[in-house]
């Protein structure tokens, strides 16, 4: 099977998230036999950002970790859409895209006859429906939405007459454990400041933690500004700056635990929506506390794959229990990791994909695994 795929970004990573998760669905389809393109514009923001921080090294990484990834960059004023699509059976179009090549997508699709599914793993839909309202999706055969909630709304706004929950998941090709690093420091956090989205739940369930337990540990992500950077070092922690996700895993391994805080808008707005990170350090068998979030889509066993922390109070007392006491933190390494491996691998989200293809009538012989 032909499959086009029109996204922010492949190749960065930076402040960008939706990139890991399509790095290992792309990875997937490959390692099926189907034939992949995904197209990115040469001047995205992700893309640019991580130049600017990091240079070609970092685009030289990313080619080193995934050989068999490759994206084709492309103009915005010089992309012909009908051409990239020419052929294909599936063609991916992610929502950080403009409203122009949206719509251009739809057309091309009047025309050829592909399947046509509108990618949502942002909350917009939930925050500015306004901006969401823009994208023309008449064409489309519906919407894959990275929780339930997200899907409704498309359903009831009108935006979409059939949409889907697609849950992201792991690559557990590259997120796995790695017994053989050394255990170096208490605690780990990765992620990034953002837009005052959880400025005072990282002072609660993050950085005040660290400081009463005295922890050792570090924080990585971008977006930090100078104040932020400020706390971090008050809070004993060192202040990693950007790293690329391929080496998240080696960090996990290093640290004995690590912490979720979610956006507050994803708590607000999306209950069921755990976005990444999650599913990323289970898969590497850290022991997880995490800031409140409700798992409306029963994803996980609270308790069981990860502990929940309902104030700072109770993050630092779980902290405390999990580095104290060793069997609980196999315990929770061992039951989130299995959980990965049985329910939210990208291979099961090409699973699922595929099965919505099926519903779609693409033929069932170019769904088959090449292999």
């Amino acid at each position: 099977m032909r499959i086009v795929g029109f996204y922010h970004s492949l190749s960065s990573d930076w402040n960008h998230g939706n990139a890991h998760f399509l790095r290992g669905v792309v990875r997937e389809l490959l390692a099926r036999g189907h034939h992949v393109e995904i197209y990115e514009p040469r001047e995205g923001w992700s893309r640019k950002k991580l130049l600017e921080e990091a240079g070609e090294e970092a685009l030289g990484g990313f080619r080193r970790a995934f050989p068999t990834l490759r994206s084709r960059l492309y103009d915005v004023d010089e992309l012909d859409v009908e051409a990239a699509v020419d052929g294909a059976d599936l063609v991916l179009v992610h929502e950080w895209n403009r409203p122009w090549l949206v719509a251009e997508a739809g057309r091309a699709r009047r025309e050829a006859g592909f399947a046509l599914l509108f990618h949502d793993t942002h909350h917009r839909a939930a925050t500015a429906p306004e901006e969401m309202e823009r994208y023309d999706l008449s064409a489309y055969d519906g919407v894959l939405a990275y929780g339930g909630v997200i899907r409704d709304l498309y359903l009831e706004r009108g935006w979409a007459e059939r949409a889907w929950t697609w849950h992201e998941a792991a690559d557990v090709e590259l997120f796995h454990p790695l017994p053989h690093e050394a255990r170096e420091a208490d605690l780990v956090w990765i992620g990034n400041w953002g837009d005052g989205e959880r400025t005072a739940e990282l002072r609660e369930f993050l950085l005040r933690p660290a400081r009463k337990l005295r922890l050792s540990g570090s924080v990585y992500g971008v977006r930090y500004p100078p104040r932020a950077r400020r706390e971090i070092k008050r809070a004993g922690l060192h202040y990693g700056g950007w790293t690329p996700n391929f080496q998240v895993p080696a960090l996990f391994a290093r640290h004995r635990v690590t912490v979720h805080v979610p956006r507050r808008p994803y708590t607000e707005s999306l209950p069921g929506v755990p976005t990444i990170r999650p599913f990323e350090a289970l898969a590497c068998g850290i022991p997880l506390v995490t800031a409140p979030w409700e798992d409306s889509e029963n994803l996980f066993s609270p308790g069981r794959d990860f502990l929940v922390a309902r104030d700072g109070t109770e993050m630092r007392a779980h902290l405390r229990e999990v580095l104290a006491d060793e069997a609980l933190a196999r315990s929770l390494r061992e039951h989130g990791r299995r959980t990965i491996l049985d329910r939210h691998t990208c291979a099961h989200r090409v699973d699922e994909l595929f099965a919505i293809c099926r519903g779609l009538g693409v033929a069932a012989a170019e769904l088959e695994v090449a292999r």
